[in-house]
This record gives C-alpha cells, sequence and structure tokens, in this order.
C-alpha cells in the first residue's frame, strides 16, 4: 500500500476550438509531471476543447475530433503518470461534459457531470445530459473522487464519493471570475471537506474566453478545511502536490499559498488578462482607440498598452470644434506617458460635408442630438478605416453607466472590436485610474507610474458634442446614477425599494425608462470583460420590445 501520492496540477490556459494546440499544452503539462515524479497530472474542466465552448460542442465533428484527440493522448502517455483532462464524452447517443483518466495507454475512466448549472453565463442543460453519479477511480492504489464543477456546489456527488470509498477528491473547474468569487469557492469547498473528511483539490483554469475570463485561484484542503496551498490567481503555472497516509487518513504537505489580490486589483488584472486573451486568440496583435482626453479612453489605453505592450497599441484624437484645448492637451500626455503611437484626424470637414449634404433635409429644423451624434458616428467611421487598413483592432471605451441608459451612441463611439470596461461603472473607473497610476506588477507591459494624467481623473466627465457640455446635463451625478443602476441591474429591486432608499423617484424612473429602452444599443454593442454577478450580456437576458415599467411605489 503506497503512503505517498504525488498529484501535479496544472492551472492553464486553454483555447476554445483549438484541439490541437489545447492537445500540445496537455502533453506538455504530463512531460513536466514526469519529470517531477507525479503519480497523475490534472488538467481541468473541458480542457481538450476549451471552455465554454457554447454551440460547438452539438457539432458532431467537432466532438468527434475531442474524442479523436483524447484517445491519442492516452496512447501517447502510456510511459508515465496518469492524467486527468476533461473533454467531452458520447456515451447511449447522449452527450456529456465528462473528465478522462488515462493510464497504461488506455482510458481507464471517464467521469460524467452529474449537476449542470443552468443560470448566469451558462446553459449546460441546453447541451449536455446529467449523468449518474460515479464512484472514485484508481491510481497507484488511491481512490479518487472527481466532481466536475458544479458537482462540488452541491454536497450530495462528495458524500456519495466519500461513501464509495474515495480518499481524495479532485475538481476539475472552469469557473469565471466575478467579485468574490475565490472566497465564495473558499466557503463551499471548505464545507465539502467538513462534510466527508477528505482532503480536497480545486483545480481551475485561466484565461479570457469572449465575455468570461477565468481566474485559477486553484486551492488544496486538507481535512478539517485547513487551506494547505493556494495557487496565483490569474496566472498559468505547474504545481506539485505531495499527499501522505497517516493514521487519520491521506494529508497534503504544506505548499505556497498566494494571496489573492483586492477587487480594485483584480478587476483590472482581469479587463488586461481577458482582452490580451480576445486579441491573441482572435488572431490580433495590434489594438487602436479613440482618445478623447476622457476618464474612459485613458483607462482602455492603459488596458491596452499593460495587455499588448505600448509598441502595439494606436490611440488617436478626433477634435471637432467643439473639443477643448485641454482635453487635447490631456491626451497628448495621456499618450505619451503610456509611449504609445498618438495620431490626430480632426473632424471638422467631414462633419461639414455631412452637415451640407443633409442641409436640405434637414432645412426648417433646431441642430440638437441628431448633429451631436454625426460628430461621433464620424470618428467611428475614421476609426474603423484606421482598423480595416491597419489591421489593428478597434477598442470601444463605454463603461457600464453609459452602456445602461444608452449614454452612448450606436454605429459611433459604441464601434469596436472588444471593450474591456463594458462591466465597470463610472464611480468605479475614478477608483480603478487611481489604483494604476500608484501601483504596478510584473504582469503589467505599460510603465509604472502616473499613465492617467491627474486632471483626467478630476476633471468633470463631457462627451464634448456641443459647446460648454457636461454629462451631468443629461444624467445625474454618477455617484447616484450608478447606486440607482446597482439596485435596478444587480439586485433586481423594485422603483418602491429604491426610492425608500433616500433616492428621488423621478431621477429613478428616469434610469429605469433609459435602462430598459438602451436595451437595443446594448444588442448589438461588442463583447467585454465579465466582472460583476450582472453584466449586461448573459447575466441579464432582457426583451428589446418591453413596455413593462415598474409603478410600484406610484
Amino acid at each position: 500500500m503506497t503512503d505517498t501520492f504525488r498529484l501535479m496540477l496544472a492551472q492553464l490556459n486553454p483555447v476554445v476550438g483549438d484541439i490541437a494546440g489545447n492537445l500540445d499544452r496537455a502533453r506538455t503539462a504530463w512531460d513536466a509531471g514526469r519529470k517531477a515524479g507525479a503519480d497523475m497530472v490534472a488538467l481541468t474542466e473541458m480542457f481538450i476543447t476549451g471552455y465554454q465552448t457554447q454551440d460547438l460542442i452539438l457539432k458532431p465533428a467537432f466532438v468527434r475530433a475531442a474524442v479523436a484527440a483524447v484517445e491519442a493522448l492516452a496512447a501517447e502517455c502510456a510511459d508515465g503518470p496518469a492524467l486527468g483532462v476533461g473533454g467531452p464524452v458520447v456515451m447511449g447517443g447522449r452527450l456529456y461534459n465528462g473528465y478522462y483518466v488515462l493510464q497504461g495507454g488506455r482510458i481507464s475512466a471517464r467521469v460524467l457531470k452529474h449537476h449542470l448549472p443552468n443560470d448566469a453565463v451558462f446553459d449546460e442543460k441546453r447541451i449536455f445530459t446529467s449523468a449518474d453519479v460515479h464512484g472514485p477511480y484508481v491510481v497507484n492504489g488511491v481512490r479518487i473522487g472527481t466532481p466536475i464543477c458544479e458537482d462540488a456546489w452541491h454536497p450530495d456527488v462528495a458524500e456519495t464519493l466519500a461513501e464509495t470509498g474515495a480518499e481524495i477528491l479532485l475538481i476539475p473547474n472552469g469557473s469565471p471570475y466575478h467579485r468574490g468569487k475565490p472566497n465564495l469557492r473558499l466557503n463551499l469547498m471548505v464545507s465539502r471537506v467538513v462534510e466527508t473528511g477528505l482532503p480536497l483539490v480545486y483545480l481551475n483554469m485561466v484565461g479570457g474566453q469572449d465575455d468570461q475570463v477565468f481566474d485559477g485561484s486553484s486551492m488544496v484542503l486538507n481535512p478539517g478545511g485547513r487551506l494547505m496551498a493556494q495557487l496565483p490567481q490569474f496566472d498559468e503555472t505547474l504545481v506539485l502536490v505531495t499527499f501522505r497516509r497517516g493514521a487519520e487518513g491521506w494529508e497534503a504537505d504544506p505548499g505556497e499559498i498566494h494571496d489573492i489580490p483586492p477587487i480594485g486589483e483584480a478587476d483590472y488584472r482581469a479587463c488586461v488578462l481577458a482582452l490580451g486573451d480576445y486579441m491573441r486568440k482572435t488572431g490580433f496583435k495590434k489594438a487602436l482607440l479613440g482618445l478623447s482626453g476622457g476618464i474612459d479612453s485613458a483607462i482602455v489605453a492603459a488596458m491596452a498598452v499593460d495587455a499588448l505592450g505600448p509598441e502595439n497599441v494606436r490611440c488617436v484624437m478626433l477634435p471637432s470644434e467643439f473639443t477643448s484645448q485641454e482635453s487635447l492637451d490631456l491626451a497628448t500626455a495621456a499618450a505619451k506617458a503610456l509611449g504609445c503611437r498618438y495620431d490626430s484626424v480632426p473632424i471638422s470637414g467631414a462633419q461639414e460635408a455631412v452637415g451640407d449634404a443633409l442641409a436640405p433635409l434637414f432645412a426648417g429644423t433646431e441642430p440638437g442630438i441628431t448633429e451631436e451624434n454625426i460628430q461621433s458616428r464620424l470618428r467611428g467611421v475614421m476609426l474603423m478605416a484606421l482598423s480595416n487598413k491597419f489591421g489593428e483592432m478597434l477598442l470601444t471605451t463605454g463603461n457600464k453607466s453609459e452602456m445602461a441608459v444608452g449614454y452612448c451612441t450606436i454605429y459611433g463611439d459604441m464601434n469596436g472590436g472588444y471593450n474591456p470596461v463594458k462591466d465597470m461603472y463610472k464611480t468605479r473607473m475614478f477608483l480603478t485610474a487611481r489604483w494604476r497610476n500608484e501601483h504596478h506588477r510584473p504582469w503589467m507591459k505599460g510603465p509604472a507610474g502616473e499613465v492617467i494624467p491627474a486632471r483626467i481623473i478630476d476633471r468633470p466627465p463631457s462627451a464634448e458634442l456641443r459647446a460648454n457640455q457636461r454629462d451631468d446635463d443629461s444624467l445625474p451625478p454618477y455617484e447616484v446614477l450608478d447606486a440607482i443602476l446597482e439596485g435596478l441591474v444587480e439586485k433586481e429591486l423594485s422603483v418602491a425599494e429604491i426610492v425608500a432608499q433616500g433616492f428621488d423617484r423621478a431621477t429613478v424612473k428616469k434610469v429605469e425608462h433609459l435602462l430598459y429602452l438602451a436595451e437595443y444599443k446594448r444588442f448589438q454593442s461588442a463583447p467585454g470583460v465579465r466582472l460583476t454577478q450582472k453584466a449586461l450580456w448573459l447575466d441579464r437576458r432582457y426583451p428589446i420590445v418591453n413596455r413593462w415599467r415598474d409603478d410600484s411605489g406610484a
């Protein structure tokens, strides 16, 4: 009977659809485990296909290719440690979210997921079949139980595995980031350990996938809920964990415990990682954005530089007659501080040409929002032209407050392929800018120091589409707007409940009206990083045509 068991944890960044690339990543991890003397190397949920696959997994040819890759991997990894890898399983004509255990040149076990998440960003009941709970499998004489991701968020699967002889719980995950998620996971996993009395390994992937970013934060717990190892948040890493059998059963040796960063840093890192991965995984190497002299575009520029490096980011100022000299100076200063390319393309000539073309049709009308939006749309046209000409992905810069109430121009400043601040309210943008100016981390490719000029943070926000325009001419102050939106969006509160918190009813109703009215804009908006549990996409799916309004408390 063995008294030690060495498990290598592979907290890696797979790519959805890149079966060959993921296969190479699995081989590399397995070889590292073999050289380190591991008994088993563990990869994450659906690793061979990447995660989440959405409806790609419903294509039979894709599933066949993934299964064939796992079978080939089993043959290649015959002489060395066992390998656990997530992937699709087809049994009885049904598709399952599975976990393969490869030993001795063959697939020795297939574990199938029982609990299928079907909320927030997950639709697994739509694509997978729920399986019966499996018993443990054996690797080098040790009985290992594997609840797959959601299976560990409920007590029944882990309890069944303990009752059927499991000695260690290994949980492969594809668990996306949102604020507070690491603590939530830790509390749930401690519950599983206390309930079963077994040591537990929680293994999560890292990397960006469309609007989601996976943050790793894998952990090892001993009986009693003692944290023995915590892998870094957002970083790829391979870690060897040694378990030893004692009189009371198996326990893990102490390992390195990496601190989980505070939310401000974690949010910024999530945005940078998601943007960098979106660019890399879609084949773009360079990005551009419109730099206005305001805080939103300045933060996106900083994120782009931190993700891609200053040599791969172009900032473009597109001034009109309403652009202040201060905005010109601040945009120039921001680009200089970041070290990226800066171009200026005035839109005055184009604006005049469009005005002349439309003059016969606009005769007898007063200038207003239409003329303001023409400026934004001209900027969008010019930025997209640069994107097309030079192969640089256009980043859009609208924050969550603006996206929520439609304070953005469709086919104008909403143009772009990705928006790293889509789920960040305006009030948090100010905090984020200050944090970035005060901190620098090794994963940042941009310079240290004040990369967002202080005056950009302090000046009153303005779209500068007319003379002396300010955001609070059209919207409540952002601290009020964001608090109301948090009630309506994050907490699904009624108008009456928000008014009871001390907010003016007319203001709440105005925000509610704008929120529903802007649904059609958000439907056509660029994808962006999910930071909260109510991002304005998969977490909150509202109809575009919707006449209902909340009249509670009227």
